[in-house]
């Protein structure tokens, strides 16, 4: 229970039903978040949830996994920066945190379920044996996206009652019509040990380093001007370069050997293949050699047709029917079905050029 209203819906929906429920905060974050507090677990948000399981009826605790978060969501968060790529921390706090050191704790516990407000759906496929991890009916918060790596265990025992909600107006309705203190409450929408957006002030802080300043170059090696320092800088990214440029250019990629900064024109952020590693593959014990799918490159993008390939060493190609922009090392990429993620896995290469 994070103190916002997803969570605490969840929580009543099971309570409705008949579950015996128990509410829990994760404390995950202990420093100083740049700009201020933290944008999750703050004395605040704690009140809140233990005021919603206090009307539900429900015992309440807040379990300290800051050990935890550090380790396996901030470390990776600054090491992935350091590599020249750009990871997704919210994904790593779910896979390691929520579904992972929390899933154990309930397990200690002797509770059978985890429940949270993820808006996404699971369900048993009998045909196949499996469950399915199948996106939210509300198609503007569905988060399948950051939950593709849930095993065929996690699956069976997490339920996301908010996956059959049609939109978050009815949420926030029927938690006015609990009395809840955060009906209202607003959404959370940055890293939550970021919340100004300034990741490189925050690796500098976190690590005490300076990153070396360098060259930006453009495709084909002419040196372009001078950047700040390599975790600055994103792939796409366009604002923020402090160059003066006779049109504009982009990042494309980041030569972390030479410590450049590639930049090209709109044109050359379009490319059709990536491989991705470490793939969790949902609705197969093992995958077709080739399959037909809509994949998805990062949160905000649209889904888009390709050709999927499983490689011998256990990495997936994923060539696009036509270019994609800004694909990135470092983020996700998730297969779909229709409405259920077939698989995903982290974008590893991005094939320049193809």
């Amino acid at each position: 229970m994070s103190g916002g209203v997803d969570s605490s819906i969840a929580a009543a929906l099971m309570v409705e039903d008949g579950f015996d429920c128990i509410g829990v905060t994760m404390k995950l974050y202990g420093g100083e978040a740049s700009g201020g507090e933290s944008s999750c677990c703050s004395l605040s948000d704690v009140e809140d949830a233990r005021s919603v399981a206090y009307k539900l009826g429900m015992k309440y605790y807040v379990f300290n996994f800051t050990e935890g978060f550090d380790e396996c969501v901030i470390r990776r968060f600054i090491d992935a920066y350091e590599r020249g790529v750009t990871p997704n921390p919210c994904i790593d706090c779910n896979r390691y945190m929520k579904f992972a050191q929390l899933y154990r704790r309930a397990q200690e516990l002797g509770r059978g379920v985890i429940v949270t407000g993820h808006y996404a759906r699971t369900e048993y496929d009998a045909a196949s044996g499996r469950w399915l991890l199948k996106k939210a009916k509300n198609l503007e918060k569905d988060q399948s996206y950051v939950l593709y790596f849930l095993s065929q265990e996690q699956l069976a025992h997490t339920r996301f009652p908010l996956g059959s909600f049609a939109s978050k107006e009815e949420v926030r309705a029927l938690a006015a019509r609990y009395g809840f203190v955060n009906a209202a409450k607003r959404d959370s929408q940055d890293i939550c040990f970021v919340p100004d957006r300034d990741y490189a002030g925050f690796i500098e802080r976190r690590t005490g380093r300076s990153y070396p300043h360098g060259d930006f170059v453009d495709t084909e090696g002419r040196v372009l001007g001078e950047h700040k320092g390599m975790i600055r800088y994103t792939v796409g990214q366009r604002k923020g370069l402090g160059l003066a440029l006779p049109a504009p250019m982009y990042v494309c990629r980041k030569d972390t050997e030479n410590n450049r900064v590639v930049l090209c024109g709109g044109e050359g952020l379009f490319t059709r293949e990536l491989i991705a590693s470490d793939f969790n593959w949902s609705a197969f014990e093992t995958p077709p050699r080739e399959l037909r799918a809509c994949a998805k490159a990062r949160y905000s993008a649209k889904e888009a047709p390709a050709l999927v390939s499983p490689l011998e060493d256990g990495r997936v190609s994923v060539v696009f029917d036509q270019p994609q922009r800004a694909l990135t090392e470092g983020q996700a990429v998730v297969l779909y079905d229709g409405d259920a993620v077939l698989g995903g896995g982290t974008i590893t290469e991005v094939r320049r050029g193809v």
